[in-house]
């Protein structure tokens, strides 16, 4: 990577996430055996930064890991193990935050979240303030305030840097300060259905929906359909990108692609990239990240992604 890249910047969420494989969900009532359980690093911000280092670019991470709690050691090694910088990150008092992942055969998953050091207040330090203002691109997600999401996206707006917002972590509607901030907003379809009250069960009403968005002052937005792909409204009078899956021959978990997958569209697109290049690039790291178990261990090298591009 030549050192003229500007960075990308990460604010967001680190979390301990406790994964517990189950074979379904429990009823009402119900008790089931899980196999085991583990604790491994995750969390939305955590994921996408780690992911975007992982795939070769500059990146740091801006997020608030609880001084009090054993499992900042393990949430900061595994970070910096990626290759991420964690010089403007915080310790604060008190725990980090904690995912409890219900991982179902098949893959799916079910996640309860406690925000811990991530919902605690924020104080943007003039450090970070100029390292946003200096950044090849902004990433954020849902997973820390509201307010701090928008204090950070008019920053960047004011410096000219480009935002991109994963709409993934909690349900309610985005501020419209935020949203006309944004460069890039990436919902899932179940989240551009509830961030619109549009239905989004065909692609011409997930367009329709997209395009809902944008007239809020969204530039671009690039909804994630799973194992059906992607589609980007890129904007600018310009026609829909529809992106197939690289699908994988297996899937064992799907926690974090949809993190992975946001974070490698943004890397492609820092790299100049054009929107179907960068959108194949998304999609090769997140086939290779639903064939292994956990958040951010499931995350893929450089090497690894191109080397399954080579192969299509």
């Amino acid at each position: 990577m030549s050192p003229s890249h500007k960075p990308l910047v990460v604010v967001g969420s680190v979390n301990a996430d406790l994964v517990l494989p189950i074979e379904r969900l429990p009823k009402p009532g119900e008790t089931l055996a899980a196999a085991s359980i583990e604790t491994v690093p995750g969390g939305k911000g955590a994921n996408q930064a780690a992911a975007a280092a992982r795939a070769g670019y500059p990146t740091f991470f801006v997020g608030q890991f609880g001084k009090d709690d054993p499992n900042a050691a393990l949430l900061r090694g595994a970070l910096r193990g990626c290759g991420v910088d964690l010089a403007h990150s915080a310790d604060i008092a008190g725990p980090c935050g904690t995912a409890l992942i219900l991982l179902q055969a098949g893959g799916e998953n079910s996640i309860i979240i406690v925000g811990g050091a991530n919902q605690a207040a924020w104080n943007l330090s003039d450090g970070v303030k100029q390292l946003i203002a200096g950044a090849g691109a902004v990433l954020l997600q849902r997973e820390i305030p509201e307010p701090v999401n928008v204090e950070v996206a008019q920053l960047a707006k004011a410096a000219n840097v480009p935002v991109f917002l994963d709409a993934g972590g909690v349900e309610g509607p985005i501020a419209p300060e935020l949203l006309s901030c944004l460069a890039v907003l990436s919902p899932n379809e179940t989240e551009l259905n509830r961030l619109t009250g549009m239905p989004t069960d065909t692609e011409e009403q997930i367009q329709s929906a997209a395009e809902a968005l944008m007239a809020k002052g969204v530039k671009a937005v690039l909804v994630k359909l799973g194992g059906d792909g992607s589609l980007l409204l890129p904007g600018h009078g310009e026609a829909p990108i529809r992106q197939k899956a690289i699908r994988a021959p297996e899937v064992v978990d799907t926690t974090g692609a949809g993190d992975c997958f946001t974070a490698t569209y943004a890397v492609a697109v820092l790299e100049g990239k054009p929107a179907p290049a960068a959108l194949q690039f998304a999609s090769a790291a997140a086939s290779i990240c639903v064939q292994r178990r956990g958040a951010m261990p499931s995350l893929p090298a450089r090497a690894e992604v191109e080397e399954l591009l080579a192969k299509q």
